[in-house]
Parts: structure tokens; sequence; C-alpha cells
């Protein structure tokens, strides 16, 4: 039988390798999505994701049990993302993307933004599915962290508004708003509105 998240962070907190392994292996890919999502440059989603291992290593013990330990690791990936976006010009990297179209490379795995019905045999309709793709990334890109972690969560990790208020720190109702405020600004950057 395989171990809950929760007790191989237990695990973890009483510095067993082999627990720690297991976490990895689980959340390297999400982490890794959900940094890039956040701060749009494979190197530094790279980075942090890899930071959020070390602190998780180190900090194991202070999880507690009070919340699911995905919560507990994604506020705790997201913190990092956030104070990642305070040190860089974040504004000049907006669209930056390993692939060059603003989303991320094939290392990352494909995230609910990127799924896409089959393939069509008409290769103008696959154009305008790839275009239409490119475009919300670019509009995703616009959003403020705070804003584009909410949409992140919500949509990629798919997370409850509880869930997404405990990693942020704040209340569901400021989840509720920033995620009303960021639908509003992808319809319109869209052209939906």
């Amino acid at each position: 039988m395989e171990m809950s998240d929760e007790v191989l962070c237990q695990r973890v907190a009483d510095r067993d390798e082999a627990a720690f392994d297991q976490l990895v292996e689980r959340y390297q890919g999400r982490a890794y999505r959900l940094a890039w999502s956040i701060l749009r440059d494979a190197e530094e989603a790279r980075d942090v994701s890899q930071e959020a291992f070390i602190r998780l290593y180190q900090s194991a013990a202070s999880f507690g049990g009070r919340a699911r330990f995905s919560t507990w690791f994604y506020r705790l990936l997201v913190n990092l993302c956030l104070d990642q976006r305070r040190k860089t010009k974040w504004w000049r990297q907006i669209f930056a993307g390993s692939d060059g179209a603003g989303r991320p490379g094939d290392e990352s795995g494909e995230t609910l933004l990127d799924r896409q019905p089959a393939p069509s045999t008409d290769p103008l309709e696959g154009m305008a599915k790839e275009r239409e793709t490119d475009q919300l990334w670019t509009a995703v890109g616009t959003l403020s962290p705070q804003q584009r972690a909410v949409v992140i969560l919500q949509a990629q990790e798919e997370l409850s508004t509880k869930e997404i208020a405990t990693i942020l720190k704040c209340s569901e109702a400021t989840v509720r708003v920033h995620l009303h405020r960021a639908l509003i600004t992808l319809r319109r950057t869209m052209g939906n509105e």
C-alpha cells in the first residue's frame, strides 16, 4: 500500500531520505509546472521548484498536518515564486517561455491551459487552436502575480477556493475577487467581452 503524502512528510521530518525521494518524485513535475506558470521562465521555475524541495526537507517538522500536504507544499512554493517575482523585473519577462511561444516546454508536461481537443485533420483549424492557446498564455502573462497564481492553482492544479486561500494566506473572498478580476481581464484580452 502506498503511503500518503502526510505520512511521507512526517518521515521526512525524521530525515528519512527514501520518503523525501518519494515526495520529490510525486511533486517535482507539478512543482515545476506551477512555478513556471507563475514565473514564466524555465530557469527560474527550475531554481524555485528545487528551492521548494530544499525548504520542504528543512521544514518538514513544521508541517503539523493541519492541512493537506499538497496545500502546505504549494503555499511554500507559491511564496517562493512571489518572492522571486519581487526580486526580478517581471515586466520584462512576462512573455518569456522555454519554447519561445509563452508556454512551458516538453519537459514540463501538459497542463489544463495547454490541453486541446484531438488534433484536427484541417491544418488551418489546428493553427487557429494553437494561436488561441498562445493568446491565452499571453493573456495569463499580463495578470498580476496574485491573479495568475489563483488562476493557475484553480485551472492547472484544480484546487478549491479554500485550498487556494490557505496557500496564498488570504480569505476565500479575496481569492474569489482575484479570480473574478483575472477572468474579466482574460476575457477582455482575448476579445471575448
